[in-house]
């Protein structure tokens, strides 16, 4: 309850010589209020009021930095996935208009009697389509074996991760980010993901729950974690 005022004085006071200001105001006591206990000599020296609760540091790597959040991890990861699809439309692109440059004459062939032979879809059509794409499958694989090893762990960023003030460290504090350790990561989070597409969701989602350095797999079988940075 605030303090009450009263607008004058208590009985027998006398401004000082020269004043011309208003009174001071004094506080009331609430009615009721008996005072304090007998021999209460006010707080002890230093007191600042009843504790405070304790705000909850934020969780620390074992180097001292603070984890990166999923939702931190998330954007950085939609940033790289719209950079490889502008990568795919580069390569796609073009590979479709070689394919059909070379497959629809063989599909639209005419014989000198002026007949138009019954194409053979596997051989004129459906190889020639697989090969495209395990061509286009190899050279991204490759694209994202640059991006993501040879890259990222010269800075521990690739460009979604630096958009989003990230890097990825090793979990052991003592060492550096080298070439074996961006390429566990890579194998697990790119390369396993082809052979089980479900591993990609579990692997992304176990930050989650994993605790105390908020891992996915491809962390755990790399040996690192991925903190939050200034720049």
């Amino acid at each position: 309850m605030p303090p009450q005022y009263a607008p004058v004085p208590p009985p027998g006071w006398a401004p000082p010589p020269g004043h011309a200001g208003p009174f001071p105001r004094y506080a009331v006591p609430p009615p009721g209020y008996a005072g304090p206990p007998p021999g209460y000599a006010g707080p002890p020296p230093g007191y600042a009021g009843p504790p405070r609760p304790a705000v909850p540091p934020p969780t620390l790597s074992p180097g001292g930095q603070p984890l990166a959040s999923f939702t931190d991890r998330l954007l950085a990861t939609l940033i790289d996935s719209a950079v490889f699809f502008v990568v795919g439309m580069v390569l796609a692109v073009p590979a479709l208009i070689v394919f059909f440059v070379v497959v629809m004459p063989d599909l639209l062939r005419v014989a000198p009697d002026g007949r138009v032979p019954e194409p053979d879809l596997v051989d004129d059509l459906l190889l020639p389509f697989l090969w495209m794409e395990l061509a286009i499958l190899a050279i991204s694989l490759v694209v994202a074996y640059v991006y993501y090893v040879e890259m990222m762990f010269r800075t521990g960023q690739t460009f979604g991760k630096k958009s989003m003030k990230l890097r990825v460290v090793p979990l052991d504090p003592t060492r550096t980010l080298d070439r074996r350790a961006a390429v566990r990561r890579f194998a697990v989070q790119n390369v396993a993901s082809l052979v089980l597409p479900g591993l990609s969701y579990l692997d992304g989602l176990w930050q989650l729950w994993d605790k105390p350095w908020q891992q996915c797999l491809h962390d755990k079988f790399a040996g690192t974690v991925v903190v939050k940075v200034s720049e």
